[in-house]
């Protein structure tokens, strides 16, 4: 679970997931906190909404009883949102989401059985979560030197880059088995992509089949990715069936996988070394919230 995840949540949460979580809905209590309670309806109602399955009941739970807490301990510090940054805000959502037209969005919360005045409220939590977050612990994130230096030599494997292959293939379906010889013979005349474009299925083929820059282990296969590791660049393979589908690959370009150098990486080390103290500054102020707040979490 991320930091932002703990502290944000999903922004738009009423007016995007509409998925169903599995779970039942049933009236009770969930939790107490301090003088407010969240009741289990309200848990499964923000896991539907935000398309979760049942087995993240507790996560949401509890991210929402930390929420609690951090609105809580804004109201203390007498935290304001100005009228206009929340109506800013909305603008941005209704011209992102909805083309600009409010209308769209009343409609969409009319289905999702949510009122202009709750979502509203939602969006103006949701920002004050987020400003006491920045004010309590982002604000204040420094990654020293030692720190990114650390990191760096802890995590190589965070800074490799390269790794990747680029490959052309031909998709044909069962019902083309029969096509396989005709597109070889065409590839002695014409381009790997344009026999691509005319006979493969594979949903690249509009692109002449090309996979750019991919990991073949994320796309492919076994049975393909055992076959591109041990061709040449340039090679194009024989046909490799797969539940009587026939795959044609082609070799583009590779490269070798290698750690990048602190100054390459440097970027990225000074945000994983920034990420990690807030998330233990995060855990640690949630902690200090907890301490001082009455919560019981029901059965």
């Amino acid at each position: 679970m991320t930091m932002q995840s703990k502290t944000v949540g999903l922004l738009c949460w009423a007016i995007v997931f509409a998925g169903v979580c599995g779970a039942v809905e049933i009236d009770g209590i969930a939790a107490k906190v301090n003088a407010s309670v969240i009741l289990k309806s309200d848990v499964v109602t923000e896991m539907r909404r935000a398309g979760l399955s049942a087995d993240r009941y507790s996560e949401v739970l509890n991210e929402m009883i930390e929420r609690k807490l951090i609105l809580k301990a804004a109201s203390e510090s007498k935290m304001t949102m100005q009228e206009w940054v929340v109506e800013n805000r909305i603008r941005e959502i209704i011209a992102n989401a909805f083309g600009g037209d409010r209308n769209k969005l009343m409609e969409t919360l009319s289905q999702q059985k949510i009122s202009y005045p709750e979502w509203r409220q939602r969006m103006l939590d949701d920002m004050v979560v987020s400003a006491m977050r920045w004010q309590t612990i982002d604000k204040n994130i420094v990654a020293s030197p030692s720190a990114m230096r650390e990191e760096y030599a802890k995590n190589p494997e965070r800074y490799t880059t390269g790794g990747t292959t680029t490959v052309s293939v031909i998709l044909l379906n069962p019902d083309d088995f029969d096509k396989r010889d005709e597109v070889m013979e065409l590839l002695k005349s014409e381009s790997f992509g344009d026999v691509a474009r005319r006979y493969s299925v594979d949903s690249h083929a509009a692109e002449g089949g090309v996979w750019k820059d991919i990991v073949p282990e994320d796309v492919f296969r076994p049975e393909v990715c055992r076959e591109l590791a041990d061709m040449p660049k340039g090679t194009i393979s024989g046909w490799i069936d797969l539940d009587g589908w026939s795959f044609l690959l082609r070799k583009d370009d590779e490269s070798a996988l290698r750690t990048r150098t602190f100054a390459e990486a440097y970027d990225d080390i000074e945000r994983n070394v920034r990420e990690e103290l807030a998330l233990q500054r995060y855990e640690q102020w949630i902690s200090r919230l907890k301490a001082d707040s009455y919560i019981k979490i029901m059965d």
